[in-house]
């Protein structure tokens, strides 16, 4: 096994003049770090002041080879300690916050100076000391810190009220700051050393005093610390070359009232007490959305009207309506301007129904407020920032009830390494909760992104797989806009995740503004081909499976292109403004052997698809024209005097070196695409032939006629929405040569 290192690695370990973080010091040293031995040199109690502590090991460093520099600072003034680090090293990457004193006192006899002392010197010296060295792990986006707690911090013990508090609050100090610097490849753990030290040696039998060696906690405080090391927010417990993970469990609990409208009393409480603090099946308690989720599960068991049962992981109940379902429709684009529609909107309609899609929310109300991904992976550290759904499958196995009572039960079937992050398989079925009829299931792929070493299988035989469609173009095509509050508006039916309405979480993972729910982009899908294959008729719809490939913005148009293959419907959703595919199937390699042991490797699209029991296409659906022979539009004549200008001015036209690709709609929908290469000087209809287009616009076919001949300022329309434009926007000012010309010829 190749010898973990630190050469190159500057490391600040405080209280390192004797035992553990002397221990540290050493280790670090002898495998290449540079180490700052901070160490005040004052007693165990905090009295006095020497340099010898901290010289010692710094020559004993020296002596071996390594590098070294003693500072001797107090952890309160940490600022000055990382600057030790920075004046003599130029860098900063691990601080293990090591150093601490004891003030034993019983609580009735401890002074307020004895409980100041020790939370100075325990919690304020790890927060300066981490505060100093943070902003140059932000800038190198790179750090590791360590801070030191106690078993008296995690179980207590007699006399040391001051030193507990001040142990456990390093926990809770680890736990936020795990999550803050979670961006910045900055990891935070807790140690739990029992050590042989001048704080233990008349605490601890001498018998174990002797065994408790610094030496044999020292390599996991460096495993920690090194680069390969991946763990955030941890506590680490160890002593004798023994080594466990700590945590905080909650027990399963127990709902005290019947529904939202009863009280609580004592004896509610009494009567219910055994199961209350029941920790048989406790759960680890990993993160606050974990906490918030379970407080709104007992909401909705309430609002159920179910009464004491103990809260399992994995169920959750359900109370819907047909307000819900309206709700729903609204989400996902349904309005009283298309007849369709009007059944999932109007209660009294004679075919008010709900879209079977609905059910695809308690999926994700699984996973949002229960802790069962969590719960099957104990070890991982998930951030919700960074964990994205990549597919969904949904099968109905009845018409589903416009109001019921339901319960989804989940359960994690599989779980897959990609590589540069994992995939999680959750099934979530779901019953109506008083028959206990199955009424449908469904399966969601969880990407969780940045989680690596997992070293697992990449395939699961429980993947609903996604089904090759036929090789044509669409059969027929719906279009339709997104409103800007598309978002804020599906958010309501329970997907509350805040990346779609909150700028700043927003920013946090990725994005320039609030993006829309890809399962509310799956809803408008199914309206369509409901629509266009189903005369609108929900009691067909059997299956869906899609692949969530690009986000879309409120605002944005979405076209569903359907291809029709017997009762399944294959399909893929489009941003028009951008001609980017945000819901497939997806590209599977197939290597095909030929004769002579040559292969060939080619790439089959698999679509997205609907399963229907049966097809009943009364409405005509649109069916897509090949956009090269469109030949009607007004704004052709604008890139035929262009393509006479580019082909009779070569040399101007060349200086450009640009590609700019047209798409010119009617009424929303795509009708032409035009290239204007004036890297070759060319122009002609169709997407670019050779490379990528720098600048992308689109513009409805009067809009490009009005700007042509003057009518409308380019920036005007640009500034109005009537002009969209996608890539380098800088480019289109060199466009003005061209749309001059036109305006003199036309």
């Amino acid at each position: 096994m190749t010898e973990l290192r630190f050469d190159n690695r500057v490391v600040v370990v405080t209280g390192a003049g004797a035992g553990l973080g002397r221990a540290y010091a050493l280790l670090f040293a002898s495998r290449g770090a540079s180490v700052v031995v901070n160490d005040l040199g004052g007693g165990r109690h905090g009295d006095g002041k020497s340099s010898q502590a901290a010289d010692n090991v710094v020559a004993e460093i020296q002596k071996n080879g390594g590098k070294a520099v003693a500072d001797y600072n107090s952890v309160v003034d940490g600022a000055k300690i990382i600057k030790t680090a920075i004046d003599t090293f130029g860098r900063v990457d691990v601080v293990v916050n090591n150093a601490g004193i004891l003030k034993d006192k019983s609580f009735a006899k401890m002074s307020e100076s004895d409980w100041d002392l020790i939370q100075d010197v325990h919690v304020k010296g790890a927060f300066k000391t981490t505060q100093a060295a943070w902003p140059y792990f932000c800038k190198q986006n790179y750090g590791k810190v360590i801070f030191t707690s106690s078993n008296s911090g995690l179980c207590g013990n007699f006399g040391q009220t001051n030193y507990s508090t001040a142990k456990m609050g390093l926990v809770g100090f680890a736990n936020t700051l795990a999550i803050e610097g979670a961006k910045k490849n900055i990891c935070i753990n807790v140690i739990v050393p029992t050590a042989a030290s001048r704080l233990t040696e008349d605490i601890i039998p001498p018998d174990l005093f002797k065994q408790l060696k610094p030496e044999l906690i020292a390599p996991i405080v460096f495993w920690l610390c090194h680069e390969k090391c991946n763990e955030s927010g941890s506590v680490i417990e160890s002593a004798i070359g023994w080594v466990r993970k700590c945590g905080m469990v909650r027990s399963s609990g127990c709902i005290l009232r019947k529904n939202l409208d009863d009280i609580v009393t004592p004896e509610n409480v009494q009567e219910n007490w055994s199961d209350i603090v029941d920790m048989t099946s406790a759960k680890h308690a990993s993160n606050m959305e974990e906490i918030v989720g379970d407080q709104m599960n007992i909401i909705d068991d309430l609002k159920s009207g179910v009464s004491k049962r103990k809260i399992d992981d994995n169920v959750i109940y359900n109370n819907y309506n047909g307000r819900d379902g309206i709700l729903y429709a609204l989400g996902v684009g349904a309005t009283i301007q298309d007849p369709s529609d009007l059944r999932y909107l109007y209660e009294n309609h004679e075919n008010f129904a709900l879209l079977p899609t609905y059910y695809i929310i308690f999926g994700v109300l699984g996973c949002m407020k229960n802790p069962i991904i969590s719960n099957a992976l104990p070890d991982l550290q998930i951030n919700p920032v960074n964990t994205l759904h990549g597919e969904q499958y949904l099968e109905i196995y009845k018409v589903l009830p416009v109001e019921a009572k339901v319960k989804t039960v989940y359960k994690v079937v599989d779980v897959l390494d990609k590589g540069k992050g994992i995939v999680v398989l959750v099934q979530h079925d779901t019953f109506d909760a008083n028959s206990e009829e199955k009424l449908s299931t469904g399966q969601m792929s969880v990407y969780i992104v940045g989680v690596s070493g997992f070293q697992g299988k990449r395939t699961s035989p429980h993947i609903i797989p996604i089904i090759d469609p036929p090789n044509r173009n669409p059969d027929a095509s719906v279009t339709q806009k997104t409103t800007t509050d598309q978002a804020a508006l599906y958010r309501l039916s329970g997907d509350l995740n805040p990346l779609h309405i909150d700028s700043n979480v927003a920013i946090m993972a990725g994005y320039k503004r609030p993006i829309l729910h890809g399962l509310c982009s799956l809803g408008f899908s199914t309206r369509h081909i409901l629509n266009t294959y189903a005369n609108g008729d929900p009691s067909l719809f059997k299956a869906i499976k899609v692949r969530f490939a690009k986000p879309v913005l409120p605002g944005e148009t979405l076209r569903t292109d359907m291809w029709q293959n017997g009762n399944r419907i294959h399909f893929q959703t489009t941003i028009v403004e951008t001609n980017i595919a945000v819901i497939t199937g997806k590209f599977r390699k197939v290597i095909i052997k030929l004769k002579r042991n040559f292969y060939y490797l080619i790439a089959i699209w698999e679509s997205a698809y609907i399963d229907l029991f049966s097809v009943k296409s009364k409405v005509t659906p649109t069916v897509s024209t090949p956009i090269a022979n469109n030949n009607d539009l007004k704004s052709n004549a604008v890139f035929d005097t262009m393509k006479d200008y580019v082909k009779a001015n070569p040399d101007q036209t060349k200086k450009v070196n640009a590609i700019f690709l047209y798409n010119i709609t009617v009424n929303g929908n795509p009708k032409a695409q035009w290239t204007l290469d004036l890297k070759k000087g060319d122009v002609y209809k169709g997407q670019p032939t050779s490379g990528k287009a720098n600048t992308t616009l689109t513009i409805e076919d009067k809009d490009m006629m009005d700007i042509a001949t003057g009518k409308i300022n380019p920036q005007v329309a640009f500034m109005q929405g009537k002009l969209k434009i996608t890539g380098n926007i800088m480019l289109t000012q060199k466009l003005k040569t061209l749309m001059e010309m036109n305006k003199a010829k036309l």
